[in-house]
């Protein structure tokens, strides 16, 4: 479904009558680079981690299975991390752009959020209620 949306442009209303259009393969990119970082990366610490207390472990030594560990944990930890720093981001863009609107419903910084909102998802409506 991602790379039917790939095509279409993204548009950002700044207020009255002034409009943004972002091209589709542009956003297409960025969402693409999101969902690199928040799914891969924690997947590639985790291997890494894993060979390297698998490495500790054939090696046999109580001191290189406990500084094992401590590697696999912090890389586990640091998966962790990354996975949850898009979903804050979206959680404070979201939070942040509904929290902005002025008394006729919108806002210059309102549009801004709503905008980046429809980047990251890389979709003209997930974002309209905003």
């Amino acid at each position: 479904m991602g790379l039917i949306n790939i095509l279409e442009d993204i548009s950002c209303s700044m207020g009255g009558t002034d409009s943004i259009t972002i091209p589709g393969g542009v956003a297409g990119i960025i969402h693409f680079i999101i969902l690199v970082i928040q799914v891969a990366v924690p997947i590639m610490l985790i291997i890494w981690g894993m060979i390297d207390f698998a490495k500790s472990t054939i090696g046999g030594s109580e001191d290189d299975i406990k500084k094992g560990q401590k590697v696999f944990v912090k890389r586990l930890i640091a998966a962790i991390i990354v996975f949850l720093i898009i979903t804050v981001t979206q959680l404070i863009i979201t939070t942040v752009g509904t929290a902005t609107k002025d008394e006729g419903g919108t806002s210059d910084a309102g549009n801004a959020w709503k905008c980046a909102c429809k980047i990251i998802k890389n979709n003209n409506t997930a974002c309209e209620k905003y």
